[in-house]
């Protein structure tokens, strides 16, 4: 269980009449490393893990694009690892607090990669030079409607043997097992000190905002797109992981 500190997430802590949707808010910001690290189980592998595929993978010379970096974690991680000094990181996320506070801990870092930090839309992104794409927990939050063009504009600005490293919550189409992963989610939030009110009053917040897919719709939208080995390389209940090859 995590110790009570001013960064600790206690948003949902007190029961509230009037549930807003959820958004990545100052308030969202200023929890948000203990909120991730508490809420999805092996946030810490999967960003790893990213810092390692991009550094099999990056070009040199070319761009390695962030898409909803949140606090720059998988940014720093792909910074630390990739060996080509003459790579660039762009770093993208639509929440201005979001943005504002990854410029600092970036700053702080003072990684050796040049980073590109913007606030904007994912959706109106222009990708040039790109080798490498992460989309670590974003996906889910854009309209269904929208994941499609999203995907295919990105197999089209990679070349052959570049990746996307694509980290998602699903859900299964067996509607037993889809209940006994959501079960054990919320048993690993307990674990984490989370109660039941809080995870009921998250779960309504976020209703309609992260809108899972299953893992086969994934598999399925990558192919389609033109990516020709999907893999998952990391799954905990009801979160996964996949790289897609171009």
């Amino acid at each position: 269980m995590s110790n009570r500190t001013e960064d600790t997430d206690r948003i949902y802590v007190d029961q509230r009449g009037i549930i807003e949707r959820f958004s990545f808010d100052e308030q969202v910001v200023r929890v948000f490393p203990d909120m991730i690290s508490r809420s999805v189980p092996g946030y810490g592998t999967v960003v790893e893990m990213i810092g390692v595929m991009a550094a099999r993978y990056a070009r040199p010379g070319s761009c390695l694009y962030d898409l909803g970096c949140s606090l720059g974690a998988a940014t720093l991680a792909m910074a630390s690892l990739v060996p080509h000094r003459d790579c660039r990181i762009v770093a993208v996320d639509n929440s201005a607090a979001m943005i504002a506070r990854a410029r600092q801990l970036i700053d702080e870092a003072r990684p050796s990669l040049s980073v590109n930090l913007r606030q904007a839309d994912i959706r109106d992104v222009a990708f040039e030079n790109a080798s490498v794409a992460v989309l670590n927990f974003t996906l889910q939050f854009l309209p269904v409607a929208d994941r499609d063009t999203l995907i295919r504009r990105l197999a089209s600005a990679l070349q052959p043997g570049d990746i996307l490293l694509l980290s998602e919550k699903i859900r299964f189409e067996d509607p037993h097992e889809d209940d006994l992963q959501q079960a054990l989610h919320h048993a690993f939030k307990r674990n984490n000190g989370y109660s039941d009110m809080e995870i009921s009053q998250k779960r309504t917040a976020l209703e309609n905002v992260l809108i899972p897919e299953t893992l086969a719709t994934h598999e399925s939208r990558l192919r389609a797109a033109g990516f020709s080995e999907v893999h998952v390389w990391f799954r905990c209940f009801n979160f996964l992981s996949l790289v897609a090859i171009r």
